[in-house]
């Protein structure tokens, strides 16, 4: 029982640590972000199982942890709002071509990271997005403003 309560309480203190990093941490990992995360993975094996080296230990570990997923996951999908808590909202930051900035400062965003995340789906000017959307999962999404003609098309706003 102890290994389970361990398992359940480390579960609860990644998901808050994963929601209190941001989306946008999560999306860009580096490669001493992996580090870091293989030594995270140690730390936590050792808190759950403590001294306990035993297959049976890690079962219980892995079922309880397995477990938690499967519940959220059937929650997430039964309930939008549990899913919205669980998985988060995701958050407009460009509107009609321009940036936010209270929802950028929110995200812990710079305009440059937005500005290179359209030039990555070949989006040359900001002031061409409608909506640009931060995702949950980190990545961005943008609408296009298929209303201006070429001749409209006077950079407001340069995202070299």
């Amino acid at each position: 029982m102890d290994i389970f309560i361990r398992a359940t309480v480390i579960y609860f203190l990644l998901w808050m640590i994963t929601r209190g990093l941001g989306k946008r941490e999560l999306a860009e990992m580096s490669a001493f972000d992996l580090v870091l995360l293989v030594i995270v993975g140690d730390l936590v094996q050792q808190g759950v199982t403590q001294d306990d080296r035993s297959i049976t230990g890690a079962v219980i570990a892995v079922a309880t942890i397995a477990a938690w997923l499967i519940v959220f996951s059937y929650l997430s999908f039964r309930s939008k709002k549990v899913n919205d808590v669980l998985g988060g909202l995701p958050v407009v930051v460009i509107r009609d071509g321009e940036p936010l900035p209270k929802l950028l400062a929110h995200e812990r965003l710079r305009l440059d990271d937005v500005a290179e995340a359209a030039r990555n789906q070949g989006i040359a000017d900001l002031a061409d997005v409608r909506v640009g959307i931060l995702e949950p999962d980190g990545q961005f999404s943008f609408v296009l403003d298929g209303s201006r003609t070429d001749q409209q098309r006077q950079p407001r706003r340069q995202v070299d």
